[in-house]
């Protein structure tokens, strides 16, 4: 039987890359929901309107129209921002703008409409507490801020970003902080969930342990 499959995790633990696999490897979708908080970012910088103000930020959603292609492209307003959405500023200004609950509320109806059947794969911060909690299979990633930091740095630089890997580490630490305390749909383990610390494994062997977690449930 199709199950639902929800990956939380913080900041450059690996959630996308992994949940995108196992999505392939099962014949699921695969749904990033950070990339829609990455696009609402995005919106609001190319707006040139305060990124801090939470009024402001929700006048724009009506204007949004956000797409997740199953090739893993992703577009806003018919434009494609794939790579763009992966730059370390709209990194930045996507945390602002996922801790405003009017912003929350809005992407939360979406991604709840998006996975209304089974054989979805949805990656984010609360994915297994609020989007979707009642998913058969619940997993939360994380790993320490070093390997994080590493992750993040190498993936910048493959992208043709010059970053500083102190910067980097500090702005995660930052983050963390704000995903945990903020008021609307803080980062936290749901109770069915099974914790995986990617530290010092591979993609692929991540991959296998939450497959052999899926299939548990699938076979049960």
């Amino acid at each position: 039987m199709k199950i639902n499959i929800g990956i939380d995790g913080p900041v450059a633990s690996g959630k996308s890359t992994i949940a995108k696999k196992v999505a392939e490897r099962l014949g699921y979708t695969h749904i990033d929901t950070g990339a829609m908080y990455r696009c609402v970012a995005h919106y609001a910088l190319l707006a040139k309107i305060d990124i801090k103000s939470e009024s402001e930020v929700s006048a724009l959603l009506p204007h949004l129209f956000i797409q997740l292609h199953p090739d893993g492209s992703i577009f806003c307003n018919d434009q494609d921002v794939t790579s763009i959405i992966r730059s370390h500023e709209i990194s930045n200004a996507a945390s602002t703008v996922a801790a405003f609950s009017s912003v929350r509320a809005n992407l939360v109806i979406q991604q709840k409409r998006m996975a209304q059947d089974k054989g979805f794969v949805m990656d984010g911060r609360d994915i297994n507490t609020v989007v979707l909690p009642e998913a058969e299979c619940q997993i939360f990633l994380t790993a320490s801020i070093e390997s994080r930091a590493q992750r993040r740095f190498l993936d910048l630089q493959s992208r043709g970003q010059h970053v500083d890997l102190n910067i980097i580490k500090k702005d995660i630490q930052q983050r963390d902080f704000n995903d945990m305390n903020r008021l609307d749909s803080p980062l936290k383990i749901s109770k069915n969930a099974h914790v995986i610390d990617t530290s010092n494994m591979s993609i692929d062997e991540v991959v296998d342990m939450i497959l052999n977690l899926a299939k548990e449930v699938m076979y049960d």
